[in-house]
């Protein structure tokens, strides 16, 4: 796997902002208001975009979220092409990251150890 240049982590960080900023004002119910961009991989020749979402809620909240974002994809990256300069604007597939979620449930399964250990 190579190393990401410096123009495409400057890029993947620029998409991300911008992604973030498109989502908070969708206007579908569908998309939660607790959905956070966490990371965007952008394809080193701008052709393709892998956006990792965090929703915050139940199984049904993440999938009505990523059926909403799909949904909205032309929307978005005609948004995203508009605010961001670049010579292509990436095809974006929305991908659910629950690493923010393994990491609560981790944390809170050491924080009950830890406690029954000082009993």
């Amino acid at each position: 796997m190579r190393k990401n240049s410096i123009k495409n982590t400057r890029i993947n960080g620029e998409v991300q902002r911008e992604l973030s900023g498109i989502i908070r004002n969708l206007k579908d119910p569908r998309v939660g208001m607790m959905t956070t961009v966490t990371a965007v991989e952008v394809a080193p020749d701008l052709k393709t975009c892998k956006a990792f979402i965090s929703v915050l809620g139940n199984a049904e909240a993440k999938a009505q979220t990523l059926e909403g974002l799909n949904s909205a994809k032309g929307f978005i990256r005609r948004e995203l092409a508009r605010t961001v300069n670049l010579r292509n604007t990436p095809e974006i597939r929305f991908i659910l990251d629950e690493s923010i979620e393994y990491g609560m449930k981790m944390s809170k399964l050491i924080d009950e150890v830890n406690h029954n250990e000082n009993q």
